[in-house]
């Protein structure tokens, strides 16, 4: 290999936004994520709805189960 052609590769510090974190080789120093295999709703198998404007409670009453 030509010396001084490739970046340093060392330890990097990654970081999750729910405050998982672990350490492993990459080129950078450190990388910040948003979504992790820790809370990533794919991996824990908890779906997370998120509401806008009442549109799940507003699809529930129209086509949720009638009584």
């Amino acid at each position: 290999m030509k010396e001084g052609i490739h970046p340093q590769y060392g330890d990097c510090q990654v970081s999750c936004a729910c405050g998982h974190a672990f350490v492993t080789k990459s080129t950078r120093s450190e990388i910040k994520l948003e979504i992790c295999s820790t809370c990533h709703p794919f991996f824990t198998g908890k779906v997370k709805l998120i509401d806008t404007a009442g549109r799940i409670e507003k699809f529930q009453k129209k086509y949720g189960t009638k009584k």
